[in-house]
């Protein structure tokens, strides 16, 4: 490896020499550049797994690892629905790159679910396993994100696969696997499985209990019954897995089905891809449009609970989300300050500059504020047996999904505009990142999506929305501007008939104000006492670099550094 560029790199050429052009960001730790995100693995119960996390940011902060993130998506998965003699195949075709990258999240184990399963099939929960896995996420999704798109579903989909015992036996052991196996093969015959899932249709978006895909039983009905499905699928996310979790109306109403894709006995599924969504970012991850011809699938659950069959699937999705947009934050961010400490503009560097450093400051605040909310939802995962932490989950999934979503891509486009020119061409990662980051706050729930669902929290589980507001409420204590922000959304929750018209206000203000107590306990004063000025205490407007002017803002950037070390 080569001696790291401290200085402008000069270069010669036939008409100019290249000045003042700023150093490429590779060969870091991922792990050990990010202060804020190894503090936050240490605190909330991750400890046990630094050596192996700083091991990982290694890997993915690697030049290696970004150059396949290019490639992954410089040349993005291509459809071959028929062989040379017209025969149907529905293959996707991916770059080598991409499946390098899958191999590596897999030898993390970031694919395997923490701990799901039923019997001997149950792995033990590792202590921390939820923080941990997440920290290794975040910097997946910094090496290339859309790869982590079928690491997500395999990990969250052992949720629902375990409630039914005979799927479990044989799908789960392969699923903890971290051995990857891209072959098209049956599942007896591969080391590792990947799956998908295939519930949105045309007509209903969201409202997946508008979905008409039929099925219609091939033997007994009921839980682990082999059925027939037939219909159209708008979005299946993945469609090479070799399994997915498909939502079907049965006789019983809307039904959970897990449908491989080659059958038991060494026969493909019929699965028709009718074509390869053209998508905005999220290029290396294919995402299709699908015709179910008769394709057969096992029940999970019984007839009718499709929902609550998925639910805790659909609930890790949106960790990982909120997980991955963050990680996705911290990338850009990191090139934003690294290129303001190289690059001189009027004899010194931008970093310097009081209104760049102001910019680059008030960024690395709402990235600190996304890393402590994950990280601290993350905790609430791994604790599931206590009743505040399950409370925590189950109202601040929605919430913290929706907030670090929604930011992220408003950080995006302030680290580009940081570089310039230079952020706006297909060769700075940040054009990559740009593109990428919206689809997280679309996925598995948009922004007015995760809003209801927290009225939904309120109005079937009122106790649950008093135990996150109790600790919130401890937490802001001492501090005039927390006690502030809690007493306004205690005033949202008191005025029941305005709930459904101020349920962003209110979903934003509890990010904000989790974000804010968990700073401020945790945090340097630096970024706490500016956050909860700027964010809860303030009117300034809120595009980046205002109101810092009392703040320390080299503090802050030092913290936010990738080079500080």
């Amino acid at each position: 490896m080569s001696e790291p560029l401290t200085e402008p790199m000069t270069v010669r050429q036939a008409t100019h020499e290249i000045t003042n052009q700023v150093p490429v960001l590779e060969d870091l730790n991922l792990f050990t550049a990010d202060l804020a995100l190894e503090e936050a693995v240490t605190r909330e119960g991750g400890a046990a797994a630094l050596k192996e996390l700083r091991a990982f940011g290694l890997v993915t902060g690697s030049a290696e690892a970004f150059e396949q993130g290019r490639l992954a998506n410089e040349y993005p998965p291509r459809l071959r629905t028929h062989d040379s003699r017209g025969r149907r195949i529905d293959l996707v075709e991916f770059h080598p790159a991409y499946h390098t990258l899958m191999e590596t999240s897999f030898r993390e184990g970031l694919h395997s679910p923490v701990a799901h399963g039923s019997g001997r099939q149950a792995p033990s929960p590792r202590p921390g396993g939820h923080v941990i896995r997440a920290a290794g996420l975040y910097m997946a999704a910094q090496m290339e994100a859309g790869h982590c798109c079928p690491i997500t579903m395999t990990a969250a989909a052992a949720a629902s696969i375990a409630q039914e015992p005979s799927l479990a036996k044989e799908w789960l052991p392969k699923i903890q696997s971290r051995t990857y196996d891209p072959h098209f093969a049956a599942i007896d015959l591969k080391s590792s499985a990947t799956l998908g899932m295939a519930l949105t249709e045309k007509q209903g978006g969201t409202d997946v209990r508008a979905n008409t895909t039929r099925a219609i039983p091939a033997g007994p009905r009921g839980p682990g019954g082999e059925y027939v499905l037939s219909g159209h699928k708008w979005f299946m996310s993945a469609p090479m897995s070799d399994a997915f979790l498909v939502l079907a109306q049965a006789e019983g109403g809307l039904s959970c089905f897990l449908m491989p894709r080659i059958l038991p006995g060494g026969e493909v599924n019929p699965l028709n891809v009718m074509r390869l969504k053209d998508k905005l970012g999220n290029r290396s991850n294919a995402t299709a449009e699908v015709e179910l011809a008769g394709c057969h699938a096992w029940l999970i659950g019984e007839e009718g609970q499709g929902i609550a069959s998925i639910i805790e699937t659909i609930n890790s999705t949106r960790l990982d989300c909120a997980i991955s947009s963050a990680g996705l934050m911290r990338l850009a961010l990191s090139h934003a300050i690294h290129h303001a400490e190289h690059r001189k503009v009027f004899g010194r560097t931008l970093v310097r500059e009081p209104l760049m450093a102001q910019v680059l400051a008030d960024l690395a605040l709402d990235v600190e504020a996304a890393s402590a909310l994950v990280f601290r939802l993350a905790r609430a995962f791994d604790r599931a047996s206590d009743v505040r932490a399950a409370a925590w989950r189950r109202l601040m999934t929605p919430v913290t999904k929706y907030w670090i979503c929604k930011t992220a891509p408003h950080v995006a486009a302030e680290a580009m505009e940081c570089l310039g020119g230079n952020g706006y061409v297909e060769e700075s990662p940040l054009a990559r990142i740009y593109r990428e980051v919206p689809v997280n706050s679309i996925w598995e729930g948009s922004g007015s999506v995760m809003a209801l669902d927290v009225l939904r929290v309120l109005q079937r589980e009122p106790t649950v929305a008093g135990t996150v507001m109790e600790e919130l409420g401890l937490a802001a204590a001492g501090d005039a501007n927390l006690l502030a922000a809690h007493a306004r959304l205690e005033a949202i929750l008191q005025d029941p008939r305005l709930l459904d018209s101020r349920a962003r206000m209110l979903v934003e203000g509890l990010a904000l104000l989790a974000a804010g107590s968990v700073l401020r306990a945790h945090a340097s004063a630096a970024v706490a006492d500016a956050f909860i000025a700027t964010r809860l205490a303030s009117g300034t407007g809120r595009t980046y670099g205002q109101g810092l002017e009392r703040a320390d803002t080299a503090a802050i950037i030092r913290r936010a550094s990738p080079n500080r070390g």
